[in-house]
């Protein structure tokens, strides 16, 4: 059994202020999230979308936090915010859940674009091959609270969570770091800037796809170690809600990248120009 590390959730107090790790995970990943995603525009040429970095990165930030929030009240606690409807407001007492920050992204995502005559597909695939690297940092907050832990194990790396009882339980979040952050982040990366086929690159929209299949595969395996919310417990058919909306993203992926290879026109033979 290893120990787990008692880390300090607050970094430093300025006044009434706390700065925690947590906060800063997020901060970070939005950081890096900007500066690839300006990296991408710039080597590309795509000079229209640095003209539009700055806002579009807010609008992001405004989707994934209210995404996250309203995601987390409807899909894990509906009945007890539909009871006390003014908790929805107090953030700081935590809950967000990434399935409803992804929808909240996509949606500001596509308004920003369709307002600003933006390729949405192209606008997507330069920001999903970063969403990984804040994915990453979040379970490492999520670690550092001592928060999301996984459940009991006898495995030699089980650790003893604060919240967790004194029995030994999986350390999820590194697992999901690892996976939805360092492996995801990799796959994508890598496959961005190669063709499918010689000659004949993924069409726009396609890493966007990639993101929802291998997200949802990472994340529904790594549910079956990871603590149920006791508020839900297992949902349906042995399966936890965060299982459920996983299958609804690989899903969403698999219809994506299907309407995307039927939208695009086969490269025309030498006969045919």
């Amino acid at each position: 059994m290893l120990t787990y590390p008692h880390i300090d959730p607050v970094i430093f107090h300025i006044g009434p202020l706390s700065v925690r790790w947590y906060g800063l995970m997020y901060v970070l990943g939005f950081v890096a999230a900007y500066l690839l995603a300006r990296y991408q525009a710039r080597k590309f040429h795509w000079h229209r979308m640095e003209e539009h970095l700055d806002n579009l990165n807010l609008a992001i930030i405004l989707g994934v936090i209210l995404g996250g929030r309203l995601g987390y009240v409807v899909f894990y606690n509906f009945s007890y915010y539909l009871h006390h409807p003014m908790q929805i407001f107090a953030t700081w007492q935590g809950g967000m859940s990434f399935h409803g920050g992804c929808l909240g992204v996509l949606l500001a995502g596509f308004y920003y674009c369709h307002r600003h005559k933006l390729d949405y597909w192209k606008t997507a695939d330069l920001y999903v091959v970063t969403v990984p690297i804040g994915l990453g940092l979040g379970r490492v907050g999520n670690f550092i609270n001592g928060e999301l832990y996984g459940r009991t194990t006898d495995l030699p790396w089980g650790m003893i969570f604060p919240g967790g009882g004194p029995v030994p339980r999986h350390p999820s979040q590194l697992y999901e770091a690892f996976l939805e952050g360092v492996v995801l982040f990799a796959i994508l990366w890598a496959v961005k800037g190669k063709p499918w086929r010689k000659d004949n690159p993924w069409p726009h929209g396609s890493m966007l796809a990639f993101f929802l299949c291998l997200y949802g595969i990472f994340r529904f395996l790594i549910e079956f170690v990871r603590e149920p919310d006791p508020q839900l417990g297992i949902v349906f058919l042995g399966m936890t809600m965060g299982q459920l909306l996983s299958l609804g993203m690989f899903f969403s992926g698999v219809m994506l990248s299907c309407f995307l290879k039927r939208q695009k026109k086969p490269p025309s033979s030498p006969a045919q120009r």
